[in-house]
């Protein structure tokens, strides 16, 4: 059966609500976080965006702000971030079985059992339950497609009157709307296409439903069609309910600072394959082959840049993490190089395959029933108590020199036993 009314629930600020959560004092105060290494700003509170603060500004820029007006400052947690997201997934899952987690902080509801007179007091429900049960504030838009719903949860943050839920169910609630929304913030409409519709007097998301269809299809593809299509009213894409398979998985960062010793590279390549091994289980597939890449600072003026990578086919397709490591630091040694400062590594799986359709092969030693129950118990111990539960020596400490910069990260209040808020009198 058709979705004929999809709900989006979007998260407010959701890295910034993630902190909050388990900081209260921090409401009404300006609040930012950081990008990996600290390097730029990718959230903000209401009242940092009122200071001025952009989003993608680098930290070092607003250092002096921050200091004057007593912003709070954070280093990206992710570990709380996806802990608290799939909170607010399972708290979702409860007004609907149709369910399509879109991103980190997003997820579309499938609300077509409702009747229309429903809808409404059904989304500040689920508004009111998400921030009970999870702390977290959200905003929920409701129309007849995705690209609707998506201008719908927008306009809710802001709408007069709609206390963070906005139903867009007849024509005249739509064209206002869409007549509110400027070309640039429409779903699917990048910069380059905002900026030629633009040049042509197309504003706003209702300019852009009048251009014909012919025009959008011959100058914007079938993606640009189907966008002009949903702003109509008329449903072209379904809920994802199963996450759609990755063809590749790559896992890579920066590191803290330079590094020249291999042992400190290897650490840093041994964790992040095991974090690529675990992504590959999650959706039981198999990599039949992998590759490594290593590389300095490219942007250096007084050394020259070195950038390398190697590939290899594995022996038999395997989500094993042992045997991932085992090849990737034998890529690694290949390419490492003496006395030069490298700032990242990182390792691709590829040629993914299914966990079901792996060729078997007659003469080989191993159990693959043991080696599935080993993986399967680490991913569990991983998801109960964090990802540094159980390591291999070859992952180093966990303060190793190559780790990110991370002056100002917050405890995983809810992953970790260390991190439990303690209650005194």
């Amino acid at each position: 059966m058709k979705t004929t009314r999809f709900a989006l629930v979007d998260c407010n600020s959701f890295y910034v609500s993630c902190e909050r959560v388990f900081r209260p004092e921090l409401n009404g105060r300006p609040v930012v976080v950081l990008s990996n290494n600290d390097g730029c700003v990718i959230a903000r509170s209401d009242e940092a965006k009122a200071l001025g603060i952009k989003m993608g500004t680098p930290y070092f820029q607003v250092k002096d702000l921050v200091r004057k007006e007593g912003v709070e400052v954070f280093s990206s947690n992710y570990e709380l971030y996806g802990d608290m997201s799939r909170r607010v997934a399972n708290t979702l899952a409860q007004f609907t079985p149709n369910l399509e987690i879109y991103s980190i902080d997003e997820c579309f509801l499938d609300l077509s059992h409702l009747r229309e007179d429903e809808v409404e007091a059904y989304g500040v429900q689920i508004r009111k339950t998400v921030r009970q049960w999870t702390g977290i504030p959200v905003s929920v838009g409701v129309a007849c497609t995705k690209t609707l719903a998506k201008v719908a949860n927008k306009l809710a943050k802001k709408w007069p009157g709609s206390e963070g839920v906005l139903v867009l169910q007849h024509e005249a609630e739509t064209e206002q709307a869409l007549r509110k929304t400027g070309i640039g913030d429409v779903w699917g409409i990048g910069r380059q296409h905002a900026k030629r519709l633009q040049e042509l007097d197309v504003h706003t998301a209702w300019d852009m439903r009048q251009l014909p269809e012919g025009w959008v299809k011959k100058n914007m593809a079938v993606t640009g069609l189907r966008t002009l299509l949903e702003l109509r009213g008329k449903p072209c894409q379904e809920l994802e309910l199963e996450p759609p398979t990755k063809k590749n998985i790559c896992t890579s960062r920066s590191f803290g600072k330079p590094l020249s010793e291999l042992k400190d590279i290897e650490e840093a390549l041994s964790t992040h394959t095991v974090r690529c091994a675990t992504k590959l289980r999650r959706q039981n597939s198999c990599a039949a082959s992998l590759t490594v890449f290593l590389m300095t600072n490219r942007f250096s003026t007084t050394e020259p840049a070195y950038y390398n990578s190697r590939s290899m086919p594995l022996p038999r397709a395997t989500h094993n993490e042992l045997d991932l490591l085992r090849h990737a630091l034998h890529l690694l040694r290949q390419m490492y190089r003496p006395g030069k400062r490298y700032v990242k590594v990182g390792i691709i799986l590829n040629d993914l395959v299914p966990v079901a359709e792996v060729q078997l092969d007659l003469f080989e030693r191993v159990n693959p029933a043991k080696e599935n129950q080993l993986m399967h118990t680490l991913d569990a111990l991983r998801q109960r108590f964090g990802h540094h539960t159980v390591k291999y020596a070859v992952q180093g400490e966990k303060d190793a020199v190559w780790m990110l910069r991370e002056e100002h990260t917050s405890a995983c209040y809810t992953t970790s036993m260390d991190g439990l808020l303690r209650v005194t009198r």
